[in-house]
């Protein structure tokens, strides 16, 4: 028992809309782990459209790990949409030319670098992530949740802005998942626990 093929672009028979996102993506900046799968109510080739503002100078990464959810029309709002916001005006007179080309010489437009998303995360409906965040491993982002801010690891968060609703595990539990990573072992090894993954005894994990 080895599991779906990670390979597959859609690893459910006769459906469509939800696929293994990473043989789906051709945006070499956006990096995404096996099996982390993204269903979308009508055509998965809309991931990339909602991951917005991420143009190729800006050089900034989606990074998203293995066994993540991500659920149809959540957004990824990358650096391409900063403006300055301490100078006098937010306006991009450098981008339209025309006499404006120098407006930004000596200056840059600001980065909050990558998105990092963790593993085992899922990501509800229509939620959107801000450039810059880190969601921690595990973590759950509640449906039209706006992340701002970086999500611990096992946390579930939501709202406009996202606030902490819940720690899903006390830190003792929280901190031997973390040890355990077990989205990093082989697939024959997951194979094996899948019936204590989908449980809450650790001490059943076998090797």
């Amino acid at each position: 028992m080895t599991g779906p093929d990670k390979n597959t672009k859609f690893p459910l028979e006769h459906y469509n809309r939800l696929c293994f996102l990473k043989n789906v993506v051709k945006n070499p900046n956006i990096i995404v782990g096996d099996y982390t799968y993204y269903d979308d109510f009508e055509n998965v080739e809309n991931f990339e459209k909602n991951v917005k503002y991420h143009f190729d100078f800006t050089g900034d990464k989606l990074i998203i790990g293995k066994f993540c959810m991500i659920a149809s029309d959540v957004k990824f709002i990358m650096n391409g949409a900063n403006h300055l916001t301490e100078a006098i005006s937010t306006y991009p007179f450098a981008i339209f030319g025309n006499g404006w080309e120098n407006a930004m010489e000596g200056k840059s437009y600001p980065s909050k670098g990558d998105i990092n998303i963790g593993n085992d995360v899922w990501i509800g409906y229509n939620a959107t992530i801000m450039a810059g965040v880190t969601i921690g491993d595990g973590a759950i982002i509640a449906t039209n949740a706006t992340v701002v801010k970086d999500v611990a690891p096992y946390t579930v968060v939501g709202g406009n802005p996202a606030r902490e609703i819940k720690k899903r595990f006390s830190p003792e539990v929280i901190e031997r998942l973390l040890e355990l990573q077990w989205w990093d072992w082989d697939i024959e090894k997951i194979s094996r626990n899948v019936q204590h993954l989908t449980g809450n005894d650790l001490d059943k994990i076998v090797e």
